[in-house]
């Protein structure tokens, strides 16, 4: 590898088809390894901010008088909305140049919309600040994608992305203890300050620190298109790959349990047990914030190791963990001790993040090069608007629809509804690893 490619962001002066295979330059490295943490932290900031209002509910919806189907659109549809509608045309500029610029103009705009939302009088100024929210985040993730992927081949890529996976729970950890906890001493408001205005000093970091890697660079290899193809082209590609296909519905499904739960979980400890804020920040943080950790760094070594010995098996086991979880989900919903229930929670925290690192390497290695950013896109969007702007609503409407029957233990119940939904989700798990090898061999010709 040149100097060049070691000490600058993207060798524009490197002819696309002359690029070299990635070597063990130690600035290249280097490189690299800033680029894992600091797309890494901007991840943890997105899921602290985007998760805050769950930790936030009740204090939220007593001052302002708010239904469960409200505050599931707070929590769901008024992100996802804007985060799906922009995700797209960002990915697209991704695809054309200039991610790092897309990620830092995000990471910046979606934390300052955070600190806003602690200005908020009413539910229509906190909804407006949700929807910016979604805006800054649409940008994150795509570009996020497809710099790592330049950067890592596809025999490291389901464990790197595990590690940003990882995030996921450390933002979360982050906002249900630090959200708990101010929320407790200084009121909801000052929560939202508190994890939304360090994120636009992250984006300052970012600017100034992350570099890119040419496209194709950690496989050898370059598009042999100067341009992407027109989205219509990438989107018909998708559906036409089976594995990709099956691997954006499987993702899909779970995200929508997963977002949905997540969402409601402090609601549900608070209500049925009668618990704090503070006391739910602490107690949900340390099963799902370290055991969520735990399992979507494990399933990221366990599916690389497992591809490397037969491609589909991989997929398979994550099918297998998302029926695992269904039986412990549902007897923690249906116990009486808050201990019992966190106890029984912690396998299926465990399993829940198998399928994020996994799934968001097998996007990257499916897609083929100049389609990697609207591939992670079209995921996200598919994942999102069902997963984040359904998943949370749909459980506060089932939870109202209960609530004249079963009162305040309406919202067990509908939870419970969900964790059966494991089971669709391991259905298109399966028929995604059957139909891996065609699609990878699909996507590399280039």
């Amino acid at each position: 590898m040149t100097e060049s490619v070691a000490a600058d962001a993207a060798p524009v002066t490197m002819p696309e088809t002359q690029r070299p295979a990635p070597t063990h330059d130690p600035g290249f490295l280097r490189q690299r390894r800033t680029a894992l943490v600091l797309l890494f932290l901007a991840f943890t900031f997105s899921i602290m901010d985007r998760q805050i209002v769950s930790i936030l509910a009740e204090p939220i919806k007593l001052e302002f008088g708010l239904s469960d189907t409200q505050l599931g659109f707070l929590g769901g549809l008024a992100f996802a909305a804007f985060y799906v509608t922009l995700g797209l045309p960002l990915a697209m500029m991704a695809d054309r140049g200039g991610r790092k610029t897309i990620i830092t103009f995000s990471l910046a705009t979606f934390s300052a919309m955070t600190a806003i939302c602690g200005l908020a009088q009413n539910f229509w100024h906190l909804l407006l600040a949700r929807f910016g929210v979604g805006i800054g985040e649409a940008g994150v993730n795509p570009s996020s994608h497809s710099i790592l992927a330049d950067y890592y081949p596809p025999e490291k890529r389901s464990g790197v992305m595990s590690i940003i996976a990882l995030g996921a729970n450390v933002g979360m950890l982050l906002g249900l203890v630090l959200g708990g906890f101010v929320a407790h001493q200084y009121g909801w408001r000052a929560a939202f300050f508190v994890v939304g205005l360090p994120g636009v000093l992250l984006a300052l970091a970012v600017h100034f620190f992350l570099k890119e890697a040419p496209r194709g660079f950690s496989e050898g290899r370059a598009s042999a298109a100067v341009e992407p193809p027109p989205l219509r082209e990438s989107v018909a590609y998708f559906w036409s790959n089976r594995a990709m296909r099956h691997l954006i519905a499987a993702s899909m499904v779970a995200a929508t349990i997963s977002y949905g739960m997540g969402q409601w979980q402090p609601a549900f400890f608070m209500r049925s047990f009668g618990l704090t804020p503070a006391q739910v920040g602490v107690m949900l943080a340390g099963v799902f914030g370290v055991m969520g950790g735990l399992g979507a760094v494990t399933g990221g070594w366990l599916t690389d190791r497992l591809q490397q010995r037969r491609v589909p098996w991989g997929v398979w086991m994550i099918a297998v963990s998302q029926l695992v979880m269904i039986p412990f989900q549902i007897a923690a919903f249906l116990s009486s001790s808050p201990y019992v229930a966190l106890a029984l929670f912690a396998l299926p925290a465990f399993l829940s993040g198998f399928y994020l690192g996994p799934s968001l390497a097998l996007v990257q290695s499916l897609a083929r090069l100049r389609m990697r950013s609207v591939a992670a896109a079209v995921k996200m969007l598919c994942v999102n608007l069902f997963g984040l702007g359904i998943g949370p609503m749909l459980i506060g409407v089932f939870s109202d629809m209960l609530r004249p029957s079963l009162g305040q233990e309406s919202l067990r119940y509908s939870l419970i509804i969900f964790a059966g939904a494991h089971l669709w989700a391991a259905v298109h798990f399966y028929l995604c690893g059957r139909n891996l090898e065609a699609g990878l061999a699909e996507a590399r010709r280039d």
